[in-house]
């Protein structure tokens, strides 16, 4: 397995100063973020995505998935159709982005659960959105991974797998992050579950007695079962970690995800 970091942790940080903190620390692969105010946004044009799609590549970097995102944000369990459409819409530039840079996956945050309404309601709706962004997916050749986020839904690998299944597509998956589950759950269980459901991996670690995330290898994942399970549904794709800190801190976590992925 590859190893990365995500832009999401870094800020504003550039293109050229992620790729040199790939090259310093020696990350394999890395998760863009195209957003408003960022030198990488949603409006660029198709031959300045290429351009971006070059850079990495002539830094040696594997680009292993994208996340676009636009003003309006956008929500899929939301019963209010200006948050589905921007949440479509955001999936939707996000896949073409993706096609553009043939890069196989996007993550997908589906939004926030409200008080307001059903679970069962929320649910339909982001279902049914998935089923039709499927073809959309499809066509660009880049699976949509939804990722398991604190958001009040989708809270065990049961419902996952029903999600998924209901949606019926290959093109629409499991955004696996290994953390955000073990305040009340276990990662090794959502592998199991899942199984090639799994798009990508986000790399996180939680200590349980203090409830909150921490550094690589400083909680309480097992990790040496964690990589076991992977490697056991056949996943050898680039692990991404989302951990934040300074560039000695991202020098470190790299270390630390080498030694994570030889287990």
């Amino acid at each position: 397995m590859k190893i990365g970091i995500t832009q999401i942790i870094l800020g504003s940080q550039t293109l050229d100063e992620t790729l040199k903190l790939c090259e310093a620390a020696g990350y394999e692969a890395v998760e863009l973020t195209f957003r408003e105010g960022k030198d990488l946004h949603s409006g660029l044009s198709d031959a300045e995505i290429e351009a971006v799609g070059r850079k990495c590549a002539d830094a040696g970097v594997e680009i292993a998935s994208v996340i676009a995102s636009g003003s309006a944000g956008g929500n899929l369990l939301s019963d209010a159709e200006e948050d589905q459409k921007a949440g479509r819409e955001r999936v939707t530039r996000s896949v073409e982005i993706a096609n553009i840079l043939g890069v196989n996956a996007t993550l997908l945050h589906p939004g926030h659960l409200a008080v307001d309404g059903t679970y069962d309601a929320a649910w339909d709706r982001l279902r049914d959105a998935l089923v039709e962004l499927a073809p959309v997916a499809e066509a660009n050749k880049c699976a949509v991974g939804v990722e398991n986020v604190w958001n009040r839904f989708m809270l065990s690998p049961r419902e996952a797998a029903q999600l998924v299944d209901e949606v019926g597509s290959d093109w629409v998956g499991v955004y696996l992050d290994t953390a955000n589950m073990m305040a009340y759950g276990y990662p090794e269980h959502w592998i199991r579950g899942l199984g090639s459901r799994i798009k990508k991996v986000h790399f996180k670690d939680f200590a349980r007695r203090d409830h909150k995330f921490t550094d690589l290898m400083d909680g309480d994942t097992d990790w040496p079962t964690v990589v076991a399970e992977l490697r056991a549904i056949g996943y050898d794709d680039a692990v991404i970690h989302e951990v934040g800190g300074d560039f000695d801190a991202q020098v470190e976590t790299a270390k630390r995800m080498r030694q994570i992925v030889a287990m």
